[in-house]
C-alpha cells in the first residue's frame, strides 16, 4: 500500500465506483478501499439474508419457509433505474452492461387519497382510459401530455405559446385548465419531484422530465423503470470491475485511519502503519464526518412479504408513488417492490420498501400509509 497514487477513492458505493471506473478508463493510477468487507457501502446489496439480521441486529434466525439465505440479495436503499436515463447510458457506454443483467419493472402506480391505488397514466391513450379523473379532466390531460410529446425547442409552432425559459409549472397547469389532483400526480409521479417547490420554478425542467418518463416507457412497455438481477450492488461492483481491468486497485476491510493532510492540502490515507500518497481522495460523506453537515434523513423499512403488492395486477416488481398532498406531508413516500423474478429472494417471496423524508419524531408513523399498502408482511 506504501506507494503514491494519482487518486485514492474511500468508499464503495455506487458514486464513488462509477468515479474510479472513469479515472482507472482515463488513464489514472486509482487505490479503492473501503471499511467493509462488501461492495456497495450504503447502497449494497446484503446476501446471505441471515447478514440482513445480524446488519440490523436482529438476533432470530431467519424462517424455514423463506428458503436458502443465500438465495436473497437485500437492497439496503431501493433504486429503479430509468430507462432511457443518463445512468443507464452511462452503463452502456463505458461497456459495464456486458456485467450486468436488467429486467424491466413491471408496473408503475400512484396512490389517490381514500387508498386507492391507480396505474400512472403516461401517453394519449392511457390518459382517456385511467380512472384517475373525470372525463373532462382526461381531455384536458391528454392534450397535455400531446404538448409535453410534440414540444420541440427549435420548432415554435409546437410551444403553444408557452416560453419554457420564463413560464413556471403552474401557470403550464393553469394553461391546460389542469386540477390540483391532476398536478399532483404528473409533478410526482410522472416528473418524480419529491415535493411542491418545482410548480414555482421554471417549467423547462419538468417538462424534460416527464417526457423522460414516457420515452422510457415507451422503451419496454410495462414501466419507465428497469432493475439489475440480483439486486443493486451489482451496480458498483460492474464498475469496480471496469476499474480493475484498467490498473485499479481495491481493498475491502481496510480500514482508513486518517486523510493526511499538508499545508492545507491533501496528500495521503493513512490505515494503521501504511501510508498511501496520492494529488487526490474521493471519498463518501462518512470517511469526513468533520467536513459535512447534516441536512435531512430518511427513513426506510424493508419489508419480507410471500405475496405480491395487492392492487397491483399481481405484479412481480412495481414502484407505488404515494404524493405528499393526498396523505397530509410535505414530502412523498415511496413504495418500491421486487421479487424471486430479479433473483433477489426466493421462489415466492417479495421484497418491499417504503420510505419517506422524515418531518417528526415518530418516522415509523410516517412510512404508515405505504406499509399498509403493502397487505400481511411476514417480516420488517
Amino acid at each position: 500500500m506504501d506507494e503514491e497514487y494519482d487518486v485514492i477513492v474511500l468508499g464503495t458505493g455506487l458514486k464513488e465506483c462509477i468515479l474510479s471506473g472513469l479515472m482507472s478508463v482515463s488513464g489514472k493510477k486509482v487505490l479503492h478501499m473501503d471499511r467493509n468487507k462488501y461492495y456497495g457501502g450504503e447502497s449494497a446489496s446484503i446476501t446471505p439474508l441471515e447478514d440482513i439480521y445480524t446488519h440490523f441486529n436482529r438476533t432470530e434466525g431467519i424462517k424455514e419457509t423463506m428458503g436458502r439465505g443465500r438465495d436473497w440479495n437485500v437492497d439496503l436503499i431501493p433504486k429503479f433505474l430509468m430507462a432511457n436515463g443518463k445512468l443507464v447510458s452511462l452503463l452502456i457506454h463505458t461497456g459495464v452492461t456486458r456485467y450486468l443483467e436488467f429486467k424491466s419493472v413491471e408496473g408503475s402506480y400512484v396512490y389517490k387519497q381514500g387508498g386507492h391505488v391507480h396505474k400512472v397514466p403516461a401517453n394519449e391513450k392511457e390518459a382517456l382510459s385511467t380512472s384517475l379523473m373525470g372525463m373532462f379532466e382526461k381531455r384536458r390531460f391528454r392534450k397535455f401530455l400531446i404538448f409535453v410529446q410534440e414540444y420541440d425547442e427549435n420548432n415554435p409552432s409546437t410551444h403553444q405559446g408557452i416560453n419554457v425559459k420564463t413560464w413556471t409549472m403552474k401557470q403550464v397547469y393553469e394553461k391546460f385548465g389542469l386540477d390540483q389532483n391532476t398536478a399532483d400526480f404528473t409533478g410526482h409521479a410522472l416528473a418524480l419531484h419529491r415535493d411542491d417547490e418545482y410548480q414555482n420554478q421554471i417549467c423547462e425542467d419538468t417538462l424534460k422530465r416527464i417526457r423522460l418518463y414516457s420515452d422510457s416507457l415507451a422503451r419496454y412497455g410495462k414501466s419507465p423503470y428497469l432493475y439489475p438481477l440480483y439486486g443493486l450492488g451489482e451496480l458498483p461492483q460492474g464498475f469496480a470491475r471496469l476499474s480493475a481491468i484498467y490498473g485499479g486497485t481495491y481493498m475491502l476491510d481496510k480500514p482508513s485511519d486518517e486523510i493526511v493532510m499538508e499545508n492545507g492540502k491533501v496528500v495521503g490515507v493513512r490505515s494503521g502503519e501504511e501510508t498511501a500518497r496520492c494529488k487526490m481522495v474521493v471519498c463518501d460523506p462518512s470517511y469526513v464526518t468533520d467536513k459535512v453537515k447534516k441536512v435531512g434523513q430518511v427513513a426506510r423499512c424493508i419489508c419480507l412479504m410471500n405475496h405480491p403488492v395487492p392492487n397491483t395486477k399481481d405484479s412481480l416488481s412495481c414502484q407505488i408513488i404515494i404524493p405528499q398532498h393526498q396523505v397530509g406531508r410535505h414530502a412523498d413516500i415511496y413504495v418500491a417492490a421486487v421479487s424471486y423474478s430479479h433473483q433477489v429472494a426466493s421462489k415466492g417471496w417479495f421484497i418491499a420498501m417504503v420510505s419517506t423524508t422524515v418531518e417528526t419524531s415518530n418516522p415509523e408513523a410516517e412510512l404508515k400509509p405505504g406499509l399498509d399498502l403493502l397487505g400481511p408482511i411476514e417480516e420488517k
